[in-house]
Formats: C-alpha cells, sequence, structure tokens
C-alpha cells in the first residue's frame, strides 16, 4: 500500500523527532538535569515510526524501559515528555515517574514499564477489554528480544492465540537483552520462530527500514481489527548506546557498532524520499531544522517549568 508524501513526510518527521530527542536527553543527563536510570532509543527509531504509523488514533500500545520513541511515533507531547525526564510538575506524571513511567490514556499509550515483559499483559488485556466491549481496537506490544525469554510472554501471546485477540506482538531484537547477545540467549533461528507454537503467524523484518516494518505492521493490524487474532512481528535492529546512560557497552565490539550505524534508519528513509523524487535535499533540510527547533522549544519548555510541590507528593497514591 503507497502511502501519501504528507504521510511519508510526517514519519520523517516523527523519526527525526525521535533522534532529537534522545540526544538531548543524553546531553541533559550529563548536566544532571535528567536523574534516574535512562535508557535511549537511538538506532531503533523506524520499528515505533513504521508500528505506530499502522495504527489508529484510539489503538492501543504498551511500552518498555525504553519507551521515549513509541511515546513520540504514538503523537506524544514532547513538552510533556521532557518536563517529565527534567522532573516537572508540567510533565505527564507530574514529574514522579521519569523515564520509565510516562502514559497518555487518551492517546492510547498505556504507559511505559521498568519491568522487562510487563507490558505484555497489558496489551492483552486491553485487547481483550476492546473485544468484550464490541470495539475494534487493537493492541501493540512492545518488547526487547530478551522479554522474549520471560513466562510474560509465553503466558501472555498463548492467552492472545486461543482467545483470538486483538494483538501485534512487536519484539524489537536489538540484538542484546542489556549485555547478553541473542547468540546466547536464543536456542532458534529467531524470536519468529516461536510464534509457530502457538498457531500465529510470524513475520521477520528489517526494522531499520520504517517502509518494511509500516507494511507487516499494516497487515497484522489489519489482521487483528479482522478478527483473526495476533501476529508476531519481529524488527531486527540495534541500539547505539548502553543498555542505559551509564553503560558504556564494552561488551560489544567497535566494528559491530559502527556496522549498524551505517544503516541509519533515518539516513536510510531520507535517501529513499530523495531517490524517489518524493523530497528534495532543501525540503528535507528544512524539515530537520524545523524537528530541530521543536525539540529546543520542548527542553526550554521543560527547564522553566515548576517542581514539583511539597504537597504534591502525597497526591495521586493508590493502594
Amino acid at each position: 500500500m503507497e502511502l501519501a508524501k504528507d504521510a511519508l513526510v510526517a514519519m520523517l518527521r516523527r523519526m527525526l523527532a525521535i533522534r532529537y530527542f534522545e540526544q538531548s536527553i543524553l546531553r541533559l543527563f550529563e548536566q544532571d538535569q535528567v536523574r534516574g536510570a535512562t535508557h535511549v532509543y537511538l538506532g531503533e527509531e523506524a520499528v515505533a515510526v513504521g508500528v505506530c504509523t499502522a495504527l489508529r488514533p484510539d489503538d492501543y500500545i504498551s511500552s518498555t524501559h525504553r519507551g521515549h520513541g513509541h511515546c513520540i511515533a504514538k503523537g506524544g507531547d514532547l513538552n510533556k515528555m521532557m518536563a517529565e525526564l527534567l522532573g516537572k510538575a508540567t510533565g505527564y506524571c507530574k514529574g514522579k515517574g521519569g523515564s520509565m513511567h510516562i502514559a497518555d490514556l487518551d492517546l492510547g499509550i498505556l504507559g511505559a514499564n521498568g519491568i522487562v515483559g510487563s507490558g505484555i499483559p497489558i496489551a492483552v488485556g486491553a485487547a481483550l477489554g476492546s473485544t468484550i466491549q464490541g470495539e475494534d481496537r487493537v493492541a501493540v506490544a512492545f518488547f526487547g528480544d530478551g522479554a522474549s525469554n520471560t513466562g510474560a510472554f509465553h503466558e501472555g501471546i498463548n492467552l492472545a492465540a486461543v482467545w483470538k485477540l486483538p494483538v501485534v506482538f512487536v519484539c524489537e531484537n536489538n540484538m542484546y537483552a542489556v549485555s547478553t547477545s541473542t547468540r546466547e540467549s536464543l536456542a532458534i533461528g529467531g524470536v519468529v520462530e516461536r510464534a509457530a507454537a502457538y498457531g500465529i503467524p510470524g513475520v521477520q523484518v528489517d526494522g531499520n527500514d520504517v517502509l518494511q516494518v509500516y507494511e507487516a505492521a499494516r497487515e497484522a493490524v489489519a489482521r487483528a481489527r479482522e478478527g483473526k487474532g495476533p501476529t508476531l512481528l519481529e524488527c531486527l535492529t540495534y541500539r547505539w548506546t548502553g543498555h542505559t546512560v551509564g553503560d558504556p557497552g564494552l561488551y560489544r565490539n567497535k566494528e559491530e557498532v559502527e556496522a549498524w550505524k551505517q544503516q541509519d534508519p533515518i539516513l536510510r528513509f531520507r535517501d529513499y524520499l530523495i531517490e524517489a523524487g518524493i523530497l528534495t535535499q532543501e525540503e528535507y533540510d528544512a524539515i530537520d531544522g524545523e524537528e530541530k527547533e521543536r525539540l529546543e522549544r520542548a527542553i526550554a519548555f521543560a527547564q522553566e517549568s515548576p517542581e514539583p510541590s511539597v504537597e504534591a507528593l502525597l497526591e495521586d497514591l493508590y493502594a
């Protein structure tokens, strides 16, 4: 299915927004403006954008500890995101959640989560709720290769398969679970092979090709919305940095990292758009500049926002 120019430009903008947001988070962390564990999405931008482009605004996503990209791809507010990471009262969670807990229920963003694999049953529950209410909303569960070895993955995917729930399971296989390579943690050729055990389709794609991700996600979402059940989509990609901002990534050699950086999903998409005559270099440069400026405005908004009050400490607590 061919996308119109406006849709392609929107995909490009969101990929650039993720890239500049994450680069700024690294910089702000070094300046001690971002505190706590923070995991950036650099290098994986095509997965979130490709998948979320295939969704409706009212569809659901569940995220991971590396969730900034998912939030932006689903339409999250950069100002509120940046304010949250800087611990400000204007943030999505009023500055109390930080990097790993951003949610926006109005956009179907059910929340990032620091517990590996825990977003999978959350998405399955959302899909079950959609079915019970007679709606056709689809839920997407984003998770990494490490999460595919958890019980939550197997329990969630089995239940969705048995009940034919409208879920798309998106494994962002970035080759490492913290410092453990998939070469050491998978006894099979890929996470996608596990789909056969549950009688559902499994599709493996180049996770650095946003259009390939989009097309596979579009088919999986359509299948789910038609009541035909879940799909397991494995997107092969790579995180450019260590597991978290404090991880130097010494378990990977420089040649491997550089080889993957040569497959930069944004530059690949840019080159495609220019070679196909969809954008000129000048148009790309203008879009690039606009996204940089939008990110700088988000930083300024966050820095100028107030700190949470002491009284707010006991607000929004549930037991």
